[in-house]
This record gives structure tokens, sequence and C-alpha cells, in this order.
């Protein structure tokens, strides 16, 4: 969802993510649809059938088309926060106790996530945004407030999170630069998050896990968004999910990727990835990487990795030395282990937030010496329906 104040942004977001494939198994998805929403959602009979899937709603506000008109002025330009596959998220403002639209400045800020008619994500990822987050309450993932399903709209509205989301923090040119202890914090949050919904009967599987999908609070407190992908896990005596594989190149654990085989640790590996940018400033693709985009970050970052005397080398050189060498050290084989190519061997969520809460608090900071790596070769810096329980820290 990627929401942030000032210039909108485009928005990450699964329906552009550069993964698809049509591999489907027992209990796999149905192929996704190229027809559009309108096309896809035609009819009254239609229209019945998806407000009866809306059975997670309870707790959430039914807001019609024209209240988020009136929160949105309108969906204005100026009101315009950023642009995803799903569609476009606007700032909105509602009142606090009835959730009436009211005038920008009054009552609260809220996110308006609009979804466009010609949308490929289509009408059951929103669903499964509604079932999930309308559902499971925690302080690391980001609040449903309402929904709207009227004529060919679907709209979504969530809590706004004012510093906006971990790519722009770590990756946009201007934003100010997140300390050591901010990101371990967030890595913290993340991994907190992430064990939640393992924990669960359900055995949540989030799925899309990413830096666009981690959304800040004032505070810098982490909170996960995007729930069209999550997934209820295996159950019984099943070993995974098979589905087709949909996600983000550079996030996706390489055995989903090759068999469409859905486990939790396929988000332990995706967690690796977050925390090898949080310790490195580099995105886990792109032109900016030493190898190009051909190169992953896992792919740079791994011999660094693997020996703690050159491990500091994959440090943000930005940080300035200012994170503990320790610390980092011990983050550093935290993400080598959530990447092992192997996933019986990456370690559970718990286990991860146990590691990490045992990581040095920012009172320790000590300053290192600034390491030589992290430059390229030319010396420059490269940059479901079950019965769920609700849980708060």
């Amino acid at each position: 969802m990627g929401i942030c104040i000032g210039k909108p942004v485009k928005l990450a977001h699964a329906s552009s993510s550069l993964l698809s494939d049509s591999r489907t198994g027992p209990g796999s998805e149905r192929k996704e649809s190229s027809r559009s929403f309108s096309q896809t959602l035609q009819g009254s009979y239609v229209l019945r059938s998806c407000k009866s899937d809306l059975s997670a709603t309870s707790n959430l506000k039914s807001f019609t088309f024209n209240d988020l008109k009136n929160a949105t002025r309108n969906f204005r330009a100026d009101s315009l926060l950023g642009e995803g596959g799903f569609g476009y998220v606007f700032k909105g403002w509602i009142d606090e106790n009835t959730l009436a639209p009211c005038k920008p400045g009054m009552g609260m800020v809220v996110a308006v996530k609009k979804l466009k008619p010609e949308s490929f994500q289509g009408h059951r990822e929103w669903l499964a945004e509604i079932n999930y987050l309308g559902q499971l309450h925690h302080e690391n993932l980001v609040r449903l407030i309402g929904y709207c399903i009227e004529s060919d709209n679907r709209l979504l509205v969530y809590e706004f999170m004012i510093k906006g989301s971990l790519e722009n923090h770590l990756f946009r040119k201007g934003d100010q630069l997140l300390t050591w202890g901010k990101r371990i914090r967030i890595a913290v949050d993340v991994a907190r998050g992430l064990s939640f919904l393992h924990s669960l009967d359900a055995n949540v599987i989030y799925r899309d896990l990413k830096a666009s999908n981690i959304l800040l609070d004032s505070e810098f407190n982490a909170k996960l968004s995007d729930f069209g992908l999550a997934r209820d896990g295996p159950d019984g005596d099943r070993t995974h999910v098979s589905t087709r594989v949909i996600g983000t190149r550079g996030y996706a654990a390489p055995e989903y990727v090759a068999t469409g085989h859905l486990t939790p640790k396929n988000d332990v590996y995706s967690f690796g990835v977050v925390l090898l940018e949080l310790l490195s400033g580099r995105r886990a693709t792109g032109e900016e990487n030493p190898g190009g985009a051909e190169e992953t970050l896992v792919e740079w970052a791994k011999p660094f990795l693997s020996d703690s005397r050159r491990v500091l080398r994959i440090m943000d050189t930005r940080l300035g030395g200012q994170y503990s060498k320790k610390g980092a050290q011990a983050a550093a084989a935290l993400a080598f282990q959530c990447l092992n190519v192997d996933p019986k061997l990456r370690p559970t969520m718990d286990e991860v937030l146990a590691t990490l809460k045992l990581l040095p608090a920012p009172k320790d900071i000590t300053r290192t010496s600034p390491p030589q790596a992290n430059n390229a070769p030319n010396g420059k810096i490269s940059h479901p329906q079950k019965r769920y329980v609700t849980h708060s820290r």
C-alpha cells in the first residue's frame, strides 16, 4: 500500500510483481483472469455473491461510495498518496467516533485505496484483504477500518501511516537516513507480525513481504500491509499448500518459485531479504547493485554473509560506522540462516524474533570504523475462513 505524505509515488504491489506462473496443484488457486474487473463482476447475482463472501466484516465500517468521495474531496489529485497494482491510494478525513466523512484537517486521517476497474489483482484479492485484516488484530498489522462495495466500486479504508513505507526511507533520495537503532526496531516489528501470523491456528502465510509493504507510523513502528496474497497454511498432515507462483523477484523463496509449494518458511526467506536490505541499504534487485539488474542482493551478499571476517563489508556506508559491530554480525548471521536454500534449515519466525531481541540495544551502540564494502568496483557507493485468535504485545 505504501502510504506516505508528499509527492505521489508509484507503489509496488502483487499484481505488478515480476513472478507469475500458471503452475497449479491440488487445492491450487484458479488461474488469474486477464478480463477487466467490470467484465468479471457483471450482474446482480455476482454482486449478491460478493456480499455473501464478506464474512469478516462485523468489525468493519461499510462505507458508501459517496462517503468516500466526500472524505477524499472527490478523489482529487492533490489527495493522491500513491498508485499500485491494486489501484490508487488517497488521503481522506473521517470523524473518529462516527466514521462519517469530514473536512480536511478535521477528524482522523485515513488512507483510502480504490481498485482500478481494469486491475488484474481483482476482487479475490480485495476479499482476501478484508477477510484477513477484518479478523486479525495486532499492533504490527495495519488496521483496516472499513470497505465499500457499491456497483463496480471496490474500496478499502485503512489507518494512515504518516511515515510511509520502509522502501521510501531506505532507498528514496532526500528521505532522512534510518539509524541503526530504527532499523533493528523495524526488523523486530516485522518479525513480531510474521510470528503472530504463523502462530495462528490457520497458520497464515503472508506471501508478500517486501520493503514497500512495510509501513511506518510517526514513531517508526512498523506494520505489515497488503494482505491480498495471504493464504492459510497447510493443516493436518499436509506439508505445504500448492499455489500459482506470484510474488516479487528478489524476495520470493527459491523453492516456491520452482514448485509453487507454499509454507511459512517462504515468509522466513523473504524476511531474510528485508533484513539484508536493512543492513546494506541496497534494494533486493535493481540496476544499482554491483552486478546490475541481473544480480539479486542475495546473490551479491551471500559470500560476505558466510564469512564473519568479511561480513561488515555489506553494511550501509551511509551509517558512517554508527552501529554495533557485534550486533551487525549477529544480524547478518541471522539473515544468512533465513536465506538457506533448504527451507527445513531456516529458523522459524519465533526463533528469528528471539534472536533479534538479543541484539544490542541502541544505547549499547559504539562507533566502528566505516568498512570499505558496500562499494561498487569503481569505489562509488551503490545503493480463509477459520477462527483466528487475536493478540497484542
